[in-house]
């Protein structure tokens, strides 16, 4: 075998290990690989709790903000003991579906989508009543949320116009909860995440039309 044919069996072999590796790996954050707007329909199964918009610290925070935040615990809401009795009450499984469109309106009445942002579903329970009460309409910063909440939430994406889409939603009262990102098109001179959320009702195989929307502080 010429030296040739040597240097090519050997850059094929090593072609070929090195696909195989690639197709293996698995990089931070892509779960199982679907997109949001792909595994949707599961339960929280590809998100992190500290992605979670009711955490009550800013996504956008740098490390020091939030190491200040959470020493400032003076000023921290503590969150109830997590209910596990109503939570294991809860169906995991439905035929309802929740759909609309997220947007903020700004001063004049335009609306700005939330595009391609992720949404929740957040059961109702005496835990999400406080964190909604406390944290969404009174402003205070609350303690980290338990993380056994991460089991109940479900979750989807928004398209580049803001439209979203659960389904297999089960009967029941849940949080329905998202962020539009928006900058000088609100007023802004900075870009500022805005939280909207809202509780809503479904029954059955009804097929709920539910906008979350606010208009800019």
């Amino acid at each position: 075998m010429t030296k040739k044919h040597i240097l090519f069996s050997f850059l094929m072999a090593m072609a070929f290990i090195f696909s195989g590796c690639v197709n293996n790996l698995a990089f931070p954050g892509m779960g199982s690989g679907k997109t949001p707007s792909q595994s949707g329909n599961t339960w929280a199964d590809d998100t992190s709790i500290d992605d979670v918009y009711i955490d009550d610290l800013d996504e956008n925070m740098t490390e020091s903000e939030t190491r200040i935040t959470e020493e400032s615990t003076a000023s921290v809401v503590r969150r109830i003991p997590f209910p596990s009795g109503e939570y294991n009450r809860l169906a995991r499984i439905g035929k309802g579906t929740v759909k609309g469109t997220i947007y903020v309106t700004d001063y004049s009445g335009n609306k700005i989508p939330g595009g391609g942002t992720r949404l929740y579903l957040n059961p109702a329970t005496s835990y999400s009543d406080q964190w909604y009460t406390e944290s969404y309409l009174g402003g205070q910063k609350m303690e980290k949320a338990d993380s056994r909440l991460f089991n109940y939430l479900r979750f989807t994406a928004a398209d580049n116009d803001g439209h979203f889409a659960f389904y297999g939603v089960p009967t029941g009262s849940y949080y329905l909860i998202g962020t539009v990102k928006c900058g000088t098109e609100c007023g802004y001179d900075t870009p500022q995440s805005i939280r909207i959320a809202k509780k809503i009702s479904i029954r059955g195989n009804q097929v709920l039309e539910a906008d979350l929307a606010r208009p800019v502080d």
